[in-house]
């Protein structure tokens, strides 16, 4: 169970800087939108898990609330900021950017903002990545675009020289926008400087197309993602109802969650089966995932399968465990593809059967990667570059932001890469899907 400790926040220093937003928080005439520093937002919500814990209310874990504060640390005037993109692709990312440098430039009057090319590569010399000037005009309309203007990349760089880097620019803020590679990556620069007693905040903005970042009821972009994919689930159902013994299998991201399958499966309610990393799964026997399908096609004529990428890994090391799987540059195994296994079981099972089968296979991972985000996640992704500037400002680091039971709250790094967050295979969502496709808890 997760401690009052774990979830307090670190500040450089004390804020004694009076806020240049003071006009738009503290009118004594309307509404007044500073935060209340002592509040917290409680990390439980039911009240069993509270009384588990049985200590006073005062006693109670809870994060603390992100927005502008009525002093902050930093001088605007003398504040330098960078910023980065890691990591993979996905929608939104041009959005935080432009939020990012509208809220410093036009309410906190920060006029130094540096974008970093390609990543953490961006701040290694050997790399001679140029640096790019981030200005209000520059960040205008790249929101209607997928991608990243900064360029991204993966794999992690020393620390040590990324502070070099930042000391040399006089930069006293960086904000990171990327998923849990990036993130760590992010800890371990907070760590180096203040180690040299650098007053350096470091603040995450969390992106992963898996939506799998701990102590966040969602990740920007994931809106976006699971409505594309719910496209190519729509696409996958035409072709397999437009041909005798039709099927379709569509391969989604989610190297260990199965959210995007799940809610891009809900979407639309045209899969016949999804399978997720959370759920092991058999192929043969007559729980078996072939049986299930066989009877499908049978009854309705056409079937849809979903897959995510993580699912069935276990299938695929039995069957050739002799090739080892190596790593990508972000230190993450390489998945074996469950996509080719699916195809080729279903293909020989159908033969075996002497049944006609037209198999279709989609895997849409690039085009949903390089959307632009939609309405609902444009929205997000502003209000997240909000909190985020409020937090530099006010001096927090080694930091995310992220919402949490809907209030947009600070979560320490620490806590956001402690795990994934995982489809609970006894949870509601899990549920949804089973009365979504009729398939059945488990294939075994």
């Amino acid at each position: 169970m997760v401690d009052v400790p774990e979830v307090s926040v670190r500040a450089l220093g004390p804020c004694r800087i009076a806020s240049p937003l003071a006009p738009l928080i503290d009118d004594k005439r309307t509404t007044q939108h500073y935060v209340d520093e002592d509040d917290r937002v409680l990390l439980d919500d039911t009240l069993s898990m509270i009384a588990q814990r049985n200590v006073p209310i005062d006693s109670l874990p809870g994060f603390e609330p992100a927005g502008p504060r009525r002093k902050i640390f930093f001088d605007p005037s003398k504040t330098r900021v960078g910023i980065v993109t890691c990591g993979g692709l996905c929608p939104g990312l041009n959005d935080v950017i432009r939020g990012l440098v509208l809220e410093l430039t036009s309410h906190y009057g920060v006029t130094r903002i540096f974008g970093f090319r390609n990543g953490y590569q961006g701040f290694i010399a050997r790399y001679g990545h140029s640096v790019l000037d981030l200005t209000p005009e520059l960040v205008s309309t790249i929101n209607e675009n997928g991608g990243t203007i900064l360029g991204t990349s993966r794999g992690q760089q020393d620390p040590e020289e990324v502070v070099d880097c930042l000391e040399r620019m006089s930069i006293t803020i960086l904000f990171v926008v990327g998923g849990d590679g990036s993130l760590r990556g992010a800890l371990e620069i907070g760590r180096v400087a203040r180690e040299r007693g650098d007053k350096i905040a470091v603040v995450g903005v969390p992106k992963t197309i898996d939506n799998d970042v701990p102590y966040i009821d969602q990740s920007f972009g994931f809106q976006t993602a699971f409505s594309k994919a719910a496209e190519s689930i729509r696409a996958a159902h035409v072709e397999a109802m437009s041909s005798p013994n039709g099927i379709g299998v569509v391969k989604l991201m989610g190297r260990h969650s199965g959210f995007l399958a799940c809610y891009a499966s809900l979407a639309n309610s045209d899969a016949d089966v999804v399978l997720v990393p959370e759920v092991p799964f058999a192929f043969d026997g007559d729980g078996g995932l072939l049986r299930f399908l066989h009877r499908r096609v049978e009854e309705r004529g056409h079937a849809v399968v979903v897959v995510a990428e993580g699912a069935g890994q276990d299938l695929l090391a039995q069957e050739d465990p002799a090739t080892p799987q190596g790593s990508d540059a972000s230190g993450n195994v390489k998945l074996r593809d469950v996509g080719q296994l699916l195809t080729r079981r279903i293909t020989d099972h159908f033969a075996a059967a002497k049944m006609e089968l037209n198999l279709k296979y989609i895997d849409p991972s690039y085009v949903i990667r390089s959307v632009p985000a939609n309405p609902y996640d444009s929205v997000y992704c502003i209000r997240l570059s909000h909190a985020a500037v409020h937090a530099a400002m006010s001096g927090r680091t080694e930091v995310i932001v992220g919402r949490w039971r809907r209030r947009f709250v600070h979560v320490p790094i620490t806590m956001a890469i402690s795990h994934r967050s995982q489809v609970d295979p006894a949870g509601d969502l899990w549920l949804s899907v089973l009365e979504a496709t009729g398939q059945p808890v488990r294939f075994r």
